[in-house]
């Protein structure tokens, strides 16, 4: 049997390679991301180790805002006292917090989040351990810096040159006094780092005097454990240390685990793509066997078995499922160099290190390429083993019977009825607990409306077969030829379904949520602009001083983030400017004035009001982060909104008691609305500081909106791999039906059809089949948006479902578009066969 399975693949290789494409494509993303994810796992790794070589303890302390007015960080005292214990040669302390430089166009070096600042930290030999000066020396006055290597080299900085350096206000000038290579966790993700004087660092980022880090060397050979018990004892209690390689494994640790999440993304759509293919590869086998029901009916004549022929096909499946996981694997391989490059194209820098192949990929390659075809072929050899051989000898075609069809489609309808039942509760249900349960239902839902899809072929075909006759007889026999085998043209669809339901539903949320977003924006903020960091970090108070001296600018007010125990509970607070909040904001109010704040008074949300028994002209004792009381009196009490905090207070009486407050965003309103001369007076005002970002209404809009249509083109992205195995589903259905209609092709051109309506007929049975998938697909996914969506409509204010028609239509002609593509073959083969001899195959 085996022999006789291996002629068979011999046999029918064109047909098999739809197939084989299939299943390498899917076995091509699995090993590829494990390949991909283990060679960066293990360049991290060596990088964190590198890193951490000459460290033998490292002290931590960055205390939350109460604790770091009492102790805002490790003093120099603390660092000198290190620096005397025994076995200690080095101590290298430091602070840290953003800063960027900008090229000679203006525009930010490096990803923002990634542009860092630090503290030069000369040991006793004059040299910083973690700098490595390639020309120069490290900043030796309040008025110099350093910059690393790459970044120098982009802004085409050279040792004298003046640096503008952008930090959370106006830019500073600066003299470059050297540049060097690090192994700095920031350069390394592509950012940049700049290194200042230790007095400027401390003054920039925490407080004059104090450090937030501190790395300590030891003589060779010291004990790294007991040293850290002796720094323990003379660094503050709320510090943390450990020994340079806990800390370097920590990394190691951190460094996988959130490896792990892009690993379980990109693992979830290779799976999805591997579920798509199933129903290509069992389509493949089902028709195989069809095709060859005469030769199996006359080897169970001449004393084959059942498991004897079930097993002959399973024999089959294996063998393309080996061909295909090889070349697969081969593919994962060039796919994670791929990968690894691309990073780099993005300015997102990998370490050095080796390409990891590990047993794991090859071993997850071949063992998912082989289950996944042997599983999808299972069914059709346990159908080809059950046929009579009488019954086989009389047909080429086994026609299932009206038992197994009614069976099918109970089963199918019950299940489908399951999920949607729990679709449903789902929704009702909200929050978490609603969305796994909508995530089970939906399985569920998929799974039935598979099961179930001949029997919805012939009414939703329907809908589509009288569009078919404008193309005359063609069309005619298109629409009968797709309903001609439900099965095999459901199962077709299924392909193409799986992947639009999928498209569709984030689609629909995606808009949705877009358009919810939208609509607060511009119902919430009547500023015309908004004022940010790049870095995603707080704006300082010189930033805020300066746009308020800004020519033209009418209203300015900040959102500053604060917090205070209001009644024994504490609530996090907005500090704004009185008498402009109301003019940047759309603040509502119920009882009261906002003009109290002006006062001293506080505004409080309704919602917390209501909880806390407060009213106008309540008296509050409250107690500020540096555990000084206060009784504030409230105001006004206003409508609660997603832009403001359950509190607003006059920014000063939070200042009094913050050294370092947090401006996420300050709002801005100028004479005459937005203009290019207003924006440009605001960047004029900022130092040009090209760390820092002024959004007009539309910039806001498309900043909230962009990361929702950012979030749908990576999915369509990995997505696109499924529609590709639909497509491959489609042209191997085509081609394979082509092949068994061979003599009916034949007599349809013996009695006039031609060659260009031979083609269009089968065009259009492509076109049918994929909009038949595209039509479930699109009334699955957008149920699910639905379901979905009403899971998170308390805490997105105006969420309502919104149906992309646009996209759906775009869809719908996609799909026919996928269907024409994939039809080119078949249908050049069923115009190129010759008449006689078609009508006398069999």
């Amino acid at each position: 049997m085996f022999r006789t399975a291996l002629r068979n693949v011999l046999a029918h290789k064109a047909r098999l390679l739809m197939t084989v494409l299939a299943v390498m494509l899917g076995v091509a993303f699995v090993s590829g991301t494990l390949v991909f994810t283990d060679t960066l796992s293990n360049a991290f790794r060596s990088q964190s180790a590198k890193s951490y070589d000459d460290v033998a303890v490292a002290v931590s302390l960055r205390p939350n805002p109460e604790e770091a007015l009492k102790n805002p960080g490790l003093s120099q005292r603390t660092v000198d006292e290190v620096a005397k214990l025994d076995g200690v040669t080095a101590v290298a302390p430091r602070v840290d917090g953003f800063a960027g430089v900008p090229d000679k166009n203006g525009k930010l070096i490096g990803v923002g989040w990634s542009n860092k600042g630090t503290n030069f930290a000369p040991g006793k030999d004059g040299k910083d351990p973690a700098l490595a000066f390639t020309v120069g020396n490290g900043p030796a006055s309040a008025d110099q810096v350093a910059l690393d290597k790459d970044t120098a080299d982009k802004g085409g900085y050279k040792v004298g040159d003046r640096v503008r350096v952008a930090t959370n206000g106006p830019v500073k000038e600066f003299t470059l006094s050297g540049v060097f290579t690090t192994e700095d966790g920031a350069v390394n993700a592509g950012g940049s780092l700049v290194v200042f004087d230790a007095p400027v660092a401390q003054k920039l980022y925490l407080k004059p005097g104090y450090y937030s880090d501190m790395n300590v060397s030891a003589a060779p050979g010291a004990d790294a454990e007991k040293l850290r018990d002796e720094v323990l004892k003379v660094v503050p209690k709320a510090a943390t240390a450990q020994t340079g390689q806990a800390l370097a494994d920590q990394q190691a640790e951190d460094i996988e685990a959130g490896l792990g999440a892009l690993n379980q993304v990109l693992l979830g759509f290779a799976g999805i793509a591997l579920f798509v293919g199933i129903f290509l590869i069992s389509n493949t086998f089902t028709m195989l066997v069809a095709q060859r029901t005469k030769e199996l009916a006359l080897m169970r004549a001449v004393g084959a078995s059942r498991k004897q022929i079930t097993r002959s096909v399973l024999t089959e499946a294996g063998i393309v499922g080996l061909l295909a996981s090889a070349v697969g694997y081969v593919l994962g391989i060039g796919l994670a160099v791929a990968l690894r490059s691309g990073m780099a194209a993005f300015d997102m820098k990998v370490p050095d290190g080796d390409l990891v192949l590990g047993a794991a990929p090859a071993v997850a390659a071949f063992g998912v390429g082989v289950v996944i075809t042997m599983l999808a072929a299972w069914l059709p050899g346990r159908r080809a083993a059950k046929i009579p051989p009488v019954a086989a000898m009389n047909s080429v075609h086994a026609t299932p019977t009206t038992k197994s069809l009614v069976v099918r489609n109970s089963i199918g309808a019950a299940i489908t009825a399951i999920g949607a039942v729990l679709i449903v509760l789902g929704a009702n249900t909200g929050g978490d607990e609603g969305r796994m349960t909508i995530a089970g239902g939906a399985f569920a839902t998929l799974i039935g409306v598979i099961i179930l899809i001949p029997f919805l072929v012939r009414p939703v075909i329907a809908l589509i077969r009288p569009l078919l006759t404008v193309f005359g007889i063609s069309g005619k026999l298109a629409g009968l030829n797709a309903v001609r085998n439900p099965r095999r043209t459901g199962a077709t669809g299924s392909a193409l379904a799986i992947g639009l339901t999928l498209v569709t539903g984030l689609s629909v949320i995606g808009v949705s949520a877009g358009q919810a977003l939208d609509k607060m924006t511009v119902d919430q903020i009547k500023a015309d602009y908004m004022v940010t960091m790049a870095s995603g970090g707080g704006l300082s108070h010189e930033a805020l001083t300066a746009l308020e001296k800004a020519p033209g600018v009418t209203a300015v007010s900040p959102q500053q983030a604060g917090a205070f125990d209001l009644k024994g509970k504490y609530v996090s607070a907005s500090g704004v400017t009185p008498g402009a909040i109301e003019k940047v904001l759309k603040v509502e109010v119920v009882n009261g004035s906002l003009a109290s704040l002006g006062e001293g008074k506080i505004a409080v949300a309704d919602k917390t009001a209501t909880s806390r028994g407060l009213k106008v002209g309540s008296s509050v004792p409250v107690e500020y982060l540096d555990k000084k009381k206060d009784t504030l009196t409230v105001g006004a009490i206003y409508e609660d909104s997603e832009f403001l905090s359950p509190v607003l207070v006059d920014a000063k009486i939070l200042d009094a008691h913050d050294p370092q407050p947090y401006i996420p965003q300050i709002f801005v309103s100028t004479d005459g609305g937005p203009s290019d001369a207003n924006e440009r007076a605001l960047a004029k005002a900022m130092g040009d500081n090209p760390a820092i970002t002024v959004l007009d209404q539309k910039d806001i809009r498309d900043t909230f909106g962009g990361q929702i249509n950012l979030l749908l083109n990576i999915m369509y992205g990995l997505l696109a791999m499924a529609l590709l195995i639909a497509v491959l589903g489609v042209v191997n259905t085509l081609a394979m039906s082509v092949f068994e209609r061979q003599q009916e092709i034949g007599m349809i051109r013996a009695i006039g059809l031609d060659r260009r309506r031979v083609k269009r007929m089968v065009r259009l049975e492509a076109v049918v089949i994929s909009v038949f998938g595209a039509i479930v697909g699109i009334g699955l996914g957008t149920f699910l948006a639905w379901a979905l969506g009403k899971t998170f409509e308390s805490s997105l204010p105006g969420y309502g479902l919104v149906v992309p028609w646009d996209r759906v239509g775009l869809f719908v002609v996609l799909a026919a578009l996928v269907g024409v593509l994939a039809s080119l073959w078949p249908a050049r083969s069923a115009a190129k066969l010759n008449m006689l001899s078609a009508i006398k195959a069999e």
